[in-house]
C-alpha cells in the first residue's frame, strides 16, 4: 500500500479514546433531545401519575456521565456536562430562528394546522429552555460528584459499580424532577400528579434500569477503547 499521500494522524485525534469520542456524540444529541421529548407527558398505567418523555433521553445523559467517569475520570466526566450547554444553547439559537422565518406559502395555504401546531408548542418552549438547563446542571453535576465519592479508594467491582451508579442516578433525578417540573410547568396546570410521577419513574429505573445501562456502557467503551489499540 502506497503510504506516501497519506496524512498524518493529529496526536489529540490519536490520543482521544474512541469509547469517550462515542459518547461525546451520544451525550451532545441525548442534551437535545431531552428538550423536545418532554413536551409529552405519558401515563403511567394502572394510576393517574404520568412524566415527561424527556426521561427517557436524560437517563442516558446519567449512564454516559456516569460511565465516563468511571473509565476517564470525574473531571472529564464535569467538563462534558459543562459541554453539553453547547448543543442545547445552538439547538435554542436555531428554534428562535426557524420560528422568526417567514412560513412557506405552500405551508400556509395548504398545510395551516401543521404550521400552527408548530408555532404554538415551539413558541411555548421558553420556559422549557430556561428549566431545562437548570435541572440538567444541578442533576447531573450532582450524579457525577455522588458517583465519584462513592468511589473510595477501592478496586471496582462490578457490584460496587452498579449500586453507585443506582444510588447517584436515584438521588441527581429526584432533584432533577423537581427543578424541572417546578420551573417548566408551574402555573400552566396542576403538575402534583407529574411531580409524583416524574420521581417515582426516575428513582425506579434509576435502581433497576440504570445500574445495568452503566454497566453496559462501560463494557462498550472499553470494547471501543480496545479495537482502536488493535
Amino acid at each position: 500500500m502506497d503510504l506516501t499521500n497519506a496524512r498524518p494522524v493529529h496526536p489529540a485525534a490519536a490520543a482521544t479514546p474512541r469509547g469517550l469520542l462515542v459518547y461525546l456524540m451520544l451525550y451532545g444529541g441525548m442534551t437535545v433531545l431531552a428538550g423536545v421529548l418532554a413536551f409529552k407527558q405519558v401515563q403511567l398505567p394502572p394510576t393517574d401519575l404520568a412524566v415527561e418523555a424527556g426521561i427517557f433521553a436524560f437517563l442516558l445523559l446519567v449512564v454516559i456521565s456516569s460511565t465516563v467517569a468511571q473509565l476517564y475520570g470525574q473531571a472529564v466526566a464535569t467538563r462534558i456536562v459543562w459541554w453539553g450547554f453547547i448543543p442545547l444553547g445552538i439547538s435554542a439559537l436555531l428554534m428562535q430562528l426557524v420560528l422568526g422565518l417567514p412560513a412557506s406559502t405552500e405551508m400556509v395555504e395548504f398545510r395551516p394546522d401543521d404550521l400552527a401546531a408548530f408555532e404554538q408548542v415551539h413558541h411555548a418552549t421558553w420556559r422549557v429552555w430556561l428549566a431545562g438547563p437548570a435541572a440538567y446542571l444541578v442533576s447531573l453535576l450532582l450524579n457525577v460528584w455522588i458517583f465519584s465519592r462513592l468511589a473510595g479508594s477501592g478496586e471496582a467491582t462490578t457490584v460496587g459499580l452498579m449500586v453507585r451508579g443506582a444510588i447517584a442516578s436515584a438521588l441527581s433525578q429526584a432533584l432533577d424532577s423537581v427543578i424541572f417540573i417546578t420551573l417548566a410547568f408551574y402555573g400552566e396546570f396542576e403538575i402534583t400528579n407529574l411531580l409524583i410521577g416524574q420521581v417515582l419513574a426516575k428513582v425506579t429505573l434509576s435502581l433497576v434500569l440504570v445500574p445495568f445501562l452503566i454497566t453496559l456502557g462501560v463494557k462498550v467503551a472499553q470494547a471501543l477503547d480496545r479495537a482502536q489499540q488493535a
